[in-house]
């Protein structure tokens, strides 16, 4: 097991309130949580948005799948997000935490680290991945 982490820093023009509910819709997730490349669209997602509930993320990616799933560990309205993160590419007690910041009415930094990777290559392809969720994360909520 490995202790590698990372941490990915960005402002979005929205409130902080529009920034949190998109990571709990399934209709935002499916918009913004593609692969970094070759995306085929939207995603498949079903999401229970409680504590101990469960989430499904299916990212398509020229003629493959790429299955993601994880249980929300902590809900905290409008300020974090804690979630396992399951996929091919992760250890299976991978956790990513979102914490959300006011800077003022209409723009919200968004502080996402992730614990635990297979290997430094992992750890760096997830930054690239991460960095493109948000990117489209910027786009779906404008």
């Amino acid at each position: 097991m490995s202790e590698l982490e990372l941490t990915v820093n960005r402002k979005i023009a929205a409130p902080r309130e529009k920034v949190f509910a998109a990571w709990l819709s399934a209709e935002m997730l499916a918009k913004f949580m593609q692969t970094p490349t070759h995306s085929n669209g939207p995603s498949r997602v079903s999401v229970d948005a409680v504590k101990g509930g469960r989430f499904s993320i299916v990212m398509l990616a020229n003629d493959r799948e790429i299955p993601h799933t994880g249980t929300f560990l902590e809900i905290d309205p409008y300020s974090r997000l804690s979630f396992t993160w399951e996929s091919p590419y992760s250890l299976e007690d991978s956790i990513v935490t979102i914490d959300l910041a006011a800077i003022d009415a209409n723009t919200t930094e968004i502080t996402l680290r992730q614990v635990k990777f297979q290997s430094d290559e992992a750890r760096l392809a997830h930054i690239g991945g991460w960095n493109a969720v948000l990117n489209k994360l910027e786009e779906a909520i404008a």
